[in-house]
Order: C-alpha cells, then structure tokens, then sequence
C-alpha cells in the first residue's frame, strides 16, 4: 500500500506465545508524526505495553524497525533499529546496528517486525516477503551468533539471507546481551535478554520487493551531492576510511577524557599501544561499509602473531578498545580484538561488558572483592588473562559472572560496602567512552536523556572537535536540546552518527530535511521535523515517567559527581550536582518540562498531539 515513498506501508506481527503472524497497516498519520525507526519504536511499545511489567517476562514486546530511507542508496541507509523495555534499566530503550539487515526487512515488503508473547521451546522465525513460518531452533540453542547465522543459511540454502539472532549470553538472560546481524551487534540495553526470554533464537528475513520513491532523478541527484560531500569532508573522506572510529583514541587521551581503570583518571600512559594508527598498521587487513555507505569506517582485523593469533574481528571499533583496553588497563590491541570477537559470539554489549568488568577490577584492588569471590581470578587491572575468562564467565552466567551479568548498578547493590561508587552508570546504563566530566553540554545530554550512560542521545562531537567550549556551561541547555533533537531525528531515518559533519553536528538542519523529503515526498518543513523529534522524545520520556521516572532520577554517576578529573588537560573537571540542577532548571523550561518533577507539561504534550500521555501521567 502506497503511503508515502520509501514505506513498505505495513508492520509483521508475531506471536510467539500462539505462533500466528498478522500484518499491521502504517498509517500515514503515524508516517508523518513518527517517520521511523524509533518513532516507530516507542509509538508501538508506549501504545502496547502495561507500565511496570517485568521486562523479561512474557508482557515486554521487540520491535525491529527501520526508516523510510532503509532500502535506497542514500549513503548510511543500512541502519535499522531493536526496541523493547530495558531489562538494565526498566526504561524505554532503542538500539542501532548496521550492514543489511534493515534493508533486507524493506526489501520484504515491512516497516517492522513487533515480536510478542514468549514461546515454550526455542524457535526461530523465517520471513520470505509474505511467507512466514515458525521452526523449532532447539538445535540452535547453546550455538553462538556466527554459528547460527552459518547453519540457517546453509539449512534454508539461503546464503543471502539476513538473520538477526541472540547468542549464549542472551539465551542466558545476561541484561546486556545484544542482538547481533552478521557481525554487527545492536549493542546496547539488553534486547538479546528480552529475546531470550522469548526463547527466540534468530528471525531470518529474505526479500524480492522494491523501495519506491516519489521522483527518482531528484533522488538520484540529492544522493549524488550527498556521496561527493562524504567523499571531500576531511571526517568520512580520510579518517574515517583510514583509521575508522579507533582514530579518536589518540584524541580522547589527548583532551584527557580518555576513561581509564574504571574512570579513576582520563589519560592512559600507554595509550599509543591502543591507537587507531598501531592497528591499521598491525592488524587491519581489509576495509569494510555498511550498505549504501561510501566511508567503509568498519576495519577487519586479524591478529598474526603472539597468545591471540588467528583471531579475525570485524573492528574492535573505538568503544571497545575504551571499554576492554583503557578502561581495565590493557594496553593490547591483539587481547582487545579478541575479546571484541568474543562478545560478537556470546552476543555481549561490549561496553557494558568492559564496564562490569573494569568495575570488578577496581572492587577487587580496593578489597571490597576478595578473591574468593571471584572465583580465584586475579582480578587486577590489565590482566589481560583473568579478562577474557571474566568475559566467559559473565556470559555462561558462572559464579561472579553471574552477579556481573546483572549489570554494574545491580551488582554494586548486592554487593554493598562502598561498591556503588565504583559502579560508573547512567539510570543503570554503563557509561560509554565519552567523559561527562571533561565535556559539559555532554554530560547535561546524558543526565537528561532517555536511555543514560549512552553517547548515542547527548552527543559529543561538537564538544570534542572544539566546535562548542566544551568547559563553559553557557548555552548548554540549549546544546544539550539541539543535539538530543539531532540524535531522534537521525534515529528515526536511521542513519549513522558517522554523518554527523555532512548533516550537521548540534542540530537538525535542511539537510535532514532535504533527505526526508527527496525520499518520502512529505514536503516537510523544518519546523515540522523538529516537532516530529520533539514528538519522538517527549513520547520516550513519558514511556519513563509511566514508569516512575522524576527529577531526581536526571543524575550523574557518583564518581562523576564528586570526584575531579585527578590529572591531564582535564584536570579539575567534574559535574557537581549543584551545577547539574542549575543546568536542569533551564533545560526543564525549553523542553517544556515541569520543574520540580521532570514530567513534559500538559501544554507541551497537547502541542505535539501526545494526548495518550496526558492521560497516563496527569491522571
């Protein structure tokens, strides 16, 4: 059905629970106010989901969704989307990946897939365009994620297929295990977790259909200007193709924001073991692009040589050379490909899983863990050996892997005796690689975000490439709001953050615009895609707020809070609450939030036509 171009114009629904498949139809009402991708997300799971349900029990709902650019050569347009209830931090949470996936569920004739109810034994689901069928994956359980993708192509003899799937981790119910598409991992709050509850091992998706657009020489125009700015921008034309995203470790170290050994400090000594530049020089061996993307940022390596050889990893990429190298004090990029190969397998965030462990590491230096309790290991930082069978352990669930698998802030909790400072979370979310201590408007971004300790909603270029003072607090509210609005809008197209310096790096603009309406032809003007982020957001933090979210939930983590930045060029830098709660007051008042209990006002969800929430929260 024809709604707007670059729509597929339905939803497949599956129901686990009764092994029935039904199709949705998109309207275009909620084309036009949500667009895609995790407007779509939170749309479905805000209308269909009961506040207070156990996220791994049979009432939480996955969503796959992806935008209405998924399927075209607009560059980036391999992205799609997993939404569900965080079983890490009980909110609202959506999570990205590349290569094809998305496309191939456009090229099935879908918008998204809702998956719902929990099956009794493990299955697995195939989606050939219209035809749908449930199959047992009892044989599949217990296989890891290469594994599984490896035996479904070849029992369905379908080696193009696209297969979204959970590994050991998420089979296990560890509440950072991800969901992984070829070797691309939708990483980060637990929707690996949600699926296995669901006994759902893989959903396997082939598709022969086309993704129209309105006018096909104006597309083919607006791409091609697209892919020669990509090309001549110093970012996605050199660095990017060059080093890819472990370029920015030398730079991070650099602005001494660079976590290190659970955040004690932000520069690591030995940083240049880690760098971007050492990898391309020692391991990399071939470069790698999503679909539709000519900045090929992906670096395949392999390690030749020493106790890792014959490791083959699609990255690490820079959040895992923070999360496993600096921030647990390893200064091996052969380990750190490993253990990144590792979690791709299990099916683990990395970035929570670095944390929880460089989290131990430091409970277990300062004798808050003994070594009885965890199970023997000599948990100090940079042993590299004791890591990596930490990593198993989290992810088969076995003795302190267990309470690991929980997450930091869980951890920390049952733990008690101090633990709850060294847990470095946002709202329960382990915190990325990015410092919001050493970058201002950052840190503000995080505090107020939807899904926490992720550099994915307040982001920090800006700051970091000296675009905006990343130490003043002027005009940080108003930063904080522009970026988070940038961040909604690029989710609901589903494109990547690596555009950032091609579309615009603190703000929505005509070349969000441009794109939107060359592809779909809604004729939108830039006022009215700002609502639609607007919209998107305000509809994710009342998904919260439903959920009991308030003010004082908006905070840092303890360390962050309390302890400066102890040396480098940092030095001195941290986010006293004090200045938090100055910086919230105003950012409540332009988001149109009331002050004393971050709740969106009436006013602000009638004016973005958000009545069911009205109702839910002003009761």
């Amino acid at each position: 059905m024809w709604i707007y171009g670059g729509y597929a114009g339905k939803f497949l629904r599956l129901d686990l629970t009764n092994k029935k498949h039904s199709a949705v139809q998109l309207t275009k009402e909620t084309a036009r106010q949500f667009l895609g991708g995790n407007g779509f997300g939170v749309k479905i799971l805000y209308d269909e989901l009961k506040p207070g349900i156990d996220p791994l029990g049979p009432e939480n709902k996955v969503v796959f969704a992806a935008g209405p650019i998924q399927g075209t050569m607009v560059p980036t347009a391999g992205r799609s989307g997993v939404f569900t209830k965080s079983p890490l931090t009980g909110y609202f949470f959506d999570s990205y990946a590349g290569g094809c996936f998305g496309p191939e569920m456009k090229y099935a004739g879908w918008d998204g897939i809702i998956v719902e109810g929990q099956s009794k034994t493990p299955i697995y689901i195939t989606v050939f365009d219209d035809k749908i069928e449930f199959k047992d994956a009892s044989h599949l359980w217990g296989k890891n994620t290469f594994e599984t993708q490896e035996i479904l192509r070849k029992d369905l003899k379908e080696p193009n297929a696209q297969i979204a799937c959970i590994g050991p981790a998420g089979e296990r119910l560890v509440r950072f295990a991800c969901t992984i598409w070829g070797a691309r991992a939708a990483g980060r709050g637990g929707s690996g977790a949600v699926l296995g509850s669901k006994k759902f091992k893989a959903l396997v998706i082939r598709g022969t259909q086309d993704v129209e657009v309105p006018n096909i020489e104006e597309f083919q125009k607006v791409v091609t200007d697209q892919i020669e700015r990509i090309k001549a921008n110093p970012g996605t034309g050199k660095a990017l193709p060059t080093l890819g995203t472990p370029g920015v470790t030398t730079t991070q170290n650099q602005l001494g924001i660079l976590g290190t050994r659970n955040w004690q400090t932000e520069v690591f000594e030995e940083v240049e073991k880690i760098s971007g530049e050492v990898m391309r020089a020692k391991m990399v061996v071939r470069d790698r692009g999503c679909m539709a993307c000519p900045i090929y940022c992906t670096k395949l390596s392999y390690v030749k040589t020493g106790p890792y050889a014959g490791t083959f990893d699609e990255g690490p990429e820079y959040e895992t050379i923070f999360a496993y190298g600096s921030n647990c004090g390893v200064a091996s990029l052969e380990m750190i490909a490993k253990a990144d190969r590792l979690s791709d397998e299990y099916g683990l965030d990395t970035i929570s899983t670095g944390a929880v462990i460089s989290f131990a590491m430091e409970c277990y230096e300062k004798g808050i863990l003994s070594k009885g309790e965890v199970d023997g290991l000599d948990l100090r930082f940079g042993n590299e050996t004791a890591l990596l069978q930490l990593l198993e352990k989290i992810s088969k669930r076995e003795g302190i892997g267990d309470l690991l698998a929980e997450g930091a802030a869980r951890a920390a909790k049952k733990i008690g005796k101090g633990a709850e400072k060294y847990a470095v979370t946002i709202k329960g979310l382990e915190n990325a690689g990015h410092s919001p201590r050493g970058l201002k408007g950052y840190c503000l971004g995080m505090v107020t975000s939807t899904r926490g300790g992720s550099h994915q909603d307040g982001r920090p270029t800006g700051e970091r490439i000296g675009k905006v003072d990343r130490k003043t607090l002027e005009g940080k509210p108003e930063y904080a709001i522009g970026t988070q609005r940038l961040t909604t809008i690029q989710d609901s197209m589903c494109v990547c953050r690596m555009t950032e310096g091609i579309y615009g790096l603190i703000e929505i603009t005509n070349e969000h615009m441009n794109i939107i309406n060359v592809v779909t032809g809604m004729g939108l003007k830039l006022p009215e895609i700002v609502d639609i982020a607007d919209r998107i957001w305000n509809l994710e933090r009342a998904f919260n707020c439903r959920e009991g979210h308030r003010r004082e939930h908006d905070v840092q983590a303890i360390r962050f809070m309390t302890e400066p930045i102890p040396e480098g060029p940092s030095k001195g830098m941290y986010s006293p609450p004090e200045e938090l709660e100055m910086l919230k007051d105003k950012y409540y008042e332009l988001r149109g939030w009331d002050k004393k209990s971050g709740i969106p006002t009436k006013e602000t969800l009638s004016r973005l036509g958000l009545t069911e929430a009205i109702r839910d929260l002003y009761k």
